[in-house]
């Protein structure tokens, strides 16, 4: 999918969307020259991408206080249908692209999330790699969710979510999932597959007020591109 079509999609807009294009391709070539599964000897460091921490969920599935962390870590290979080395490759080409997207940018928090069914038999937003703090492992993809999650949110419209200033957002009435309180604004953007449906969304933030300039956006948008084809392979 062009930068173009992904823009008209999302109803989100760059100066140049050949610019995300180009960040797009240079993920392609940077996760072709990683290290395959087959090189990766530790069972610890092919553990580690399956299985991260995350906060207790309080009442009604929020986070608890900023830090407080669930006794068990999450376990990705549940939701994956179990370890294989072609999951173990997806996150391992999902965990360079994030982490290069977050050295490039700056952003204080990264992660992409694939659209999955839970072991509820629920849809959910599931965090496949990111940068940062612990944070939830699944959103809820349902209405009600939705009305205090921008992940979820944008999980069910399709519609990316630009916000600048979280405590000017707040301030004129929107809901705000909040848990890191440091977190000052917020990108939140749909993943599509060759049907343009939704199948993922890609979230970062930042511990600054109108961090997201369209050098940024370009970067972001062009990890979305790179996300999407990927998660169809």
């Amino acid at each position: 999918m062009l930068a173009s079509h992904y823009l008209a999609l999302s109803s989100l807009t760059l100066e140049s969307s050949a610019a995300a294009d180009q960040h797009a391709h240079k993920l392609t070539q940077l996760t072709a020259s990683q290290t395959a599964v087959a090189d990766i000897d530790s069972l610890t460091d092919i553990d580690s991408l399956y299985r991260f921490q995350v906060p207790e969920l309080g009442e009604g599935g929020t986070c608890s206080l900023f830090g407080e962390l669930a006794e068990e870590p999450y376990d990705l290979s549940l939701i994956l249908g179990g370890k294989s080395d072609q999951n173990t490759q997806l996150l391992t080409d999902l965990n360079a692209a994030v982490q290069e997207i977050t050295t490039q940018t700056g952003a204080d928090w990264l992660g992409v999330y694939s659209r999955r069914v839970n072991r509820d038999g629920e849809e959910v937003l599931a965090k496949m790699a990111y940068t940062g703090a612990a944070s939830r492992a699944e959103f809820p993809l349902n209405p009600a969710f939705a009305a205090l999650s921008n992940n979820s949110t944008v999980g069910l419209t399709g519609t990316g979510r630009l916000i600048q200033s979280v405590t000017q957002y707040r301030t004129a009435g929107g809901e705000y999932y909040t848990c890191d309180p440091k977190v000052q604004a917020e990108l939140c953007i749909p993943l599509y597959n060759e049907q343009d449906k939704v199948i993922g969304i890609l979230d970062a933030e930042a511990f600054s007020e109108h961090f997201f300039d369209d050098d940024k956006l370009s970067a972001f948008i062009g990890l979305a591109l790179w996300t999407q084809q990927r998660l169809q392979q």
